[in-house]
């Protein structure tokens, strides 16, 4: 008798937690182990967004993390310290701290992954701060994938603002009218919390000194930023950093994630699109 079973594929080798840094600054991350049948020469180091979006995103970067992984391609998710799973106090958050981060995370997917070309992928205040670190020169990975960066930092803390009042109204049958009298009042002041999130006096001050122009690519990595179609600034900063010849491209995406909000509507938590299109930005 002819069997027609067919064999299931092989499953990749559980995600290990680790905590990895300087024992002063220790970090939290889940490396996810390469299928070997399948092994590529990439690794992907996923940069996380800030607070709220950080915490909107997590399932998300899980299950590509778990793609990648049966691809072949060996990825580390990491929570920058202060934040997440990882050690630290949140009120010492800022982003010259975190970017050391994202190098410690660098050396740890090296040493987990050796030889491979190490692609970091960040989302919002993440991919901003691959740019930081990228600029640095401590850490050299291959390739940027930037989806929607934070590259004014008044305009994304006055984002974060607005959203922190609209979630204090909806949360409330009668809404706590001082904070939107304060949003009134001066639209422009950077919150000392969003959505749950602290801001540090020194992110404060840092996302106030956040420009375009304070973001400027390096000739050494190839850089791929991803963003909405109607987004206006950003294709405007990418504009300028190839009118100085750097390796960057710009493509439009739009997808149904909402970065702050579990029950918005038409919001997806793990939306099929923007797995495809991630998954694929690696091999633009």
């Amino acid at each position: 008798m002819v069997s027609h079973a067919t064999a299931l594929p092989t499953a990749c080798a559980p995600a290990q937690p680790i905590l990895f840094g300087p024992a002063s600054r220790q970090l939290f991350g889940m490396f996810h182990p390469a299928d070997e049948a399948r092994a590529e020469d990439s690794a992907v180091l996923v940069c996380p967004p800030f607070g709220q979006e950080g915490l909107r995103t997590h399932r998300f970067f899980k299950v590509l993390a778990e793609r990648f992984a049966r691809t072949g391609i060996a990825t580390l998710r990491f929570d920058f310290h202060g934040t997440g799973d990882s050690p630290g106090d949140e009120s010492q958050g800022e982003l010259d701290g975190w970017r050391r981060d994202l190098c410690a995370a660098h050396e740890e997917l090296h040493r987990h992954a050796p030889g491979k070309r190490i692609v970091w992928l960040g989302a919002r205040l993440g991919a901003t701060l691959a740019v930081l670190a990228a600029r640095n020169g401590r850490c050299d990975p291959v390739r940027l994938v930037l989806w929607e960066p934070v590259i004014d930092g008044r305009r994304y803390a006055r984002f974060l603002r607005e959203q922190h009042v609209a979630a204090i109204d909806a949360s409330f049958c009668i809404p706590d009218l001082a904070w939107r009298r304060s949003l009134g009042r001066d639209p422009a002041a950077l919150p000392e919390e969003a959505l749950g999130a602290l801001l540090s006096p020194a992110l404060r001050t840092q996302l106030g000194a956040l420009t375009p122009d304070s973001l400027p690519l390096t000739a050494l990595h190839d850089t791929l930023v991803l963003t909405p179609p109607d987004d206006t600034h950003t294709p405007q900063w990418a504009a300028e950093q190839q009118s100085r010849h750097m390796p960057v491209r710009l493509a439009y995406f739009q997808h149904r994630l909402d970065w702050t909000s579990d029950p918005y509507p038409n919001s997806a938590m793990v939306p099929a699109d923007a797995l495809n299109r991630l998954q694929g930005a690696l091999h633009e």
